[in-house]
């Protein structure tokens, strides 16, 4: 009977560590995904501002 015991003690402990190991890869992967965003939003930015200068060339141009 006692290895009943010991393994009904073992199973909430595995539960709790793979309770654990999921939230750990959750944050993990909230984390990718804000630098995705990020990436995104730079590459989105940098897209804007070479129209604009592009935009301001062609203005220069027509002006000279």
């Amino acid at each position: 009977m006692s290895g009943f015991i010991g393994r009904s003690n073992e199973i909430p402990s595995m539960f709790e560590e793979l309770v654990r190991d999921r939230i750990r890869s959750l944050h993990q992967e909230a984390e990718e995904q804000r630098m995705v965003s990020q990436i995104r939003r730079v590459r989105r930015a940098r897209r804007d501002a070479e129209r604009a200068s592009a935009r301001l060339r062609q203005a220069l141009l027509r002006l000279s």
